[in-house]
């Protein structure tokens, strides 16, 4: 899957699980050791992000006596679930439900997800996660007073909502805005590191640092790595952004390398004096969404805000040439001042890049494949996946024993990915669209 020496993650989120681990010993564990020779299971999971460990976490709760193995590339986290956002959120991205009753299934479904993180959390990885509301602020009063009906309409629909008006926020050129209280926030990578030792131990082969090369398919799966190859009646692809590179899902998922910083940790008088209040995280209304949250150890990511906090590599190599990048450092540090002005001279002390899967419609996909039915799949999350990705364990854990009836009824169900064009259309097209129009291409 490429050369992991080039996609370190250097996010403040492992700069906070390490700070932690130093203060925490007891519950730090290794990483485990990389696959040599040759193995047999039942399952095997590719990918140590939150959808491969939530996928073999509920299988092995299931299924004590099922063989199930993990092989992570680097080590749990290392991908995008570790490199994220932050903001565990309801909703699916690139869903818009038109009726009470879808609002509240996807409101509920999704809510477990968010459930999970807390669970999972408070038994694995204390502190980790807060459940503490996140904010959507809108820069437009048209689009702030629709979003102020929205909230009515949530509320009548029993889906808990709060607007705020312009002058309730010191956020600066917000409009309104509307809280969903029961959000929250995740270090996802010291949530997997956490969870690392309590998958071993319910039976869990893991392999870390162990790169897929290729994977053959048909009644029985070989997947071959570097020093081994494992062997299983089943795969479970946990991949997103970089299914492609194993020869999956090419012309449906488009890797883009999505840029991010923190700031030094801000005392709490900063933090009033910004407006930040007791929610975790907010992002805005706009297109090429900006977002921003707040951590553990008190520091501000941010994200977003515009097409020079993204990039696609020809060919869609989900693989960061480098940690962080300079001209994307700047055009967020200055989306950043422009919300929070009293923020312009605050130290960036880190910056990384991630990949997301982003679907031509945006709607993720869970579902089965293959001409034996024994290749599972959840991804395409584009940019809105933590939730989904921990609720993707459970759908696919219900589609490995045949019991998928809950989610026929849900927009990512077996959800068939648009097309995007092939190179160089789409490298053309992607550079062509957003410089022209300042937007992320999509299905209108």
């Amino acid at each position: 899957m490429g050369d992991q020496s080039r996609d370190e993650n250097r996010s403040v989120w492992v700069s906070e699980y390490a700070e932690r681990r130093e203060r925490d010993v007891a519950r730090a564990s290794s990483a485990r050791p990389p696959l040599r020779g040759r193995e047999l299971a039942d399952v095997v999971i590719v990918g140590g992000g939150l959808t491969g460990v939530s996928t073999a976490w509920h299988l092995a709760a299931r299924r004590p006596q099922l063989g199930i193995a993990l092989l992570e590339a680097g080590v749990l986290g290392q991908g995008a679930s570790g490199r994220s956002g932050g903001q565990v959120l309801h909703g699916i991205n690139g869903v818009a439900p038109d009726t009470p009753e879808s609002l509240r299934r996807i409101h509920a479904v999704t809510g477990l997800g968010i459930d999970l993180a807390e669970e999972w959390a408070s038994r694995f990885a204390p502190g980790a996660f807060r459940r503490g509301g996140c904010l959507e602020v809108y820069t437009d009063p048209r689009r702030a007073e629709a979003a102020h009906a929205q909230v009515e309409s949530a509320r009548a629909a029993g889906i808990p909502a709060e607007f705020f008006s312009e002058r309730e926020l010191k956020i600066a050129g917000a409009r309104g805005a509307v809280l969903d209280p029961r959000a929250g926030r995740l270090n996802g990578f010291a949530l997997l590191q956490g969870m690392r030792r309590p998958l071993v131990e319910a039976g869990v082969a893991l392999h870390e640092n162990t790169p897929v090369r290729r994977v053959r398919v048909g009644r029985e799966v070989v997947c071959e790595t570097a020093d081994g190859e494992l062997r299983a009646r089943s795969l479970v692809l946990a991949t997103n952004a970089y299914t492609p590179s194993l020869g999956f899902f090419r012309g449906g998922i488009l890797p883009l390398h999505s840029h991010a910083l923190a700031t030094a940790p801000l005392d709490d008088a900063r933090w009033r004096e910004i407006g930040f209040g007791a929610f975790e995280g907010l992002s805005d209304d706009l297109d090429r969404i900006a977002y921003a949250c707040r951590t553990p150890g008190g520091r501000l990511v941010f994200g977003g805000g515009g097409n020079a906090a993204y990039a696609y590599r020809f060919g869609g190599s989900p693989f960061a040439r480098r940690a962080g990048d300079d001209r994307a450092t700047r055009f967020m540090r200055g989306v950043m001042a422009r919300y929070f002005p009293s923020l312009a001279d605050v130290p960036i002390a880190h910056r990384w890049s991630g990949t997301l899967a982003i679907t031509l419609d945006r709607v993720c996909s869970m579902g089965i494949l293959g001409e034996a039915r024994n290749i599972y799949y959840a991804l395409g999350y584009s940019g809105h996946g933590i939730a989904l990705a921990l609720l993707a364990g459970r759908v696919l854990a219900d589609l490995y024993e045949g019991h998928g009836e809950p989610w026929r009824d849900l927009p990512f169900h077996q959800k068939r990915l648009l097309p995007f064009p092939p190179e160089p259309l789409r490298w053309i097209g992607y550079q062509v669209y957003t410089r022209v129009t300042g937007r992320s291409p999509r299905r209108s």
